[in-house]
């Protein structure tokens, strides 16, 4: 997630630990993370609406080919990455400002040539026109104010090569939902979650995505089950799921603020689900 605000280094646990210091404050410190690096710490690795499933079904359509040029915004731990290297792209680039995620990112780099971290944020990566083939970008724009969602995709759609694709993930609300429900949802999610979100209906993202010049040429849906026993054993596995668990009954607060998350999403279940969507940059046409 991109440019959600970071906490200083030092407040901060790497996802991956058990526990973190707790500073001068006496609540624990997984009551006060943002709840996806609450859980990146306890070990989830996909941090993504729709799960592995909705990224799968999102990167089938973006058909990434070897060779191409890889740009992710918000690579989270790197489960995404993963799926984009595999593809043998010549370069892959995981662009994000914030230090939570970059070691176990960097990790996943190792070894594979071409491939590097930017730290910069999702709307002035720095990245020159036209040196993308595909950009995907997953669980970031949902955090991001309106304005802030149309810089982020300009800049990707800048960063694309024509002929390019443009994949995102991300939260989405119920399409027929009034100003105040919409207004009432974002509030409850945010409040739990403990960073602002902002969702769209399926048809508010797709509207983005042309407002910038992108053609959109394919989208997913999948319910919001991110915490569900189901879909944890789906995206983490056997063992992930274990360690999961292990790490949450370890921390101090993880547990009750975990089962407040799974509530809300369950709570909120009629209004929410996760969406991807894959939008192709048109090919300039000569003399037009």
């Amino acid at each position: 997630m991109t440019t959600s605000p970071a906490r200083p280094a030092r407040q901060s646990p790497r996802p991956g630990s058990a526990s973190a210091p707790h500073g001068t404050r006496q609540a624990p410190e997984a009551t006060r993370m943002q709840g996806h690096w609450l859980l990146a710490t306890l070990g989830k690795r996909v941090l993504r609406p729709g799960g592995i499933e909705l990224t799968r079904r999102m990167l089938q359509a973006a058909a990434p080919k070897a060779g191409q040029r890889v740009v992710e915004l918000g690579p989270g731990v790197g489960r995404t990455a993963e799926l984009l290297l595999a593809s043998r792209p010549s370069s892959y680039r995981g662009v994000d400002p914030n230090p939570e995620g970059r070691e176990q990112v960097t990790k996943v780099l190792q070894g594979h040539p071409g491939a590097e971290y930017v730290v910069a944020d999702a709307a002035h990566t720095g990245l020159a026109d036209a040196s993308a083939d595909l950009v995907v970008g997953e669980a970031m724009l949902t955090m991001q104010s309106d304005a802030h969602k149309r810089e982020i995709i300009a800049e990707a759609a800048r960063v694309l090569a024509p002929g390019g694709r443009y994949a995102i993930h991300e939260l989405a609300l119920r399409g027929d939902l009034t100003p105040d429900e919409i207004e009432a949802t974002r509030k409850q999610i945010s409040r739990t979650i403990r960073v602002g979100a902002r969702p769209l209906p399926l048809e508010g993202w797709a509207a983005l995505l042309t407002e910038a010049g992108l053609v959109v040429e394919w989208s997913g849906t999948a319910p919001m089950h991110l915490l569900e026993p189901r879909r944890l054993l789906q995206d983490e596995g056997p063992i992930g799921v274990a360690r999961f668990l292990l790490r949450m009954a370890r921390t101090p607060g993880a547990r009750d603020r975990v089962r407040a998350m799974r509530q809300m999403f369950r709570l909120q279940g009629e209004m929410l689900s996760a969406v991807a969507l894959v939008a192709r940059k048109p090919t300039e046409v000569s003399g037009a």
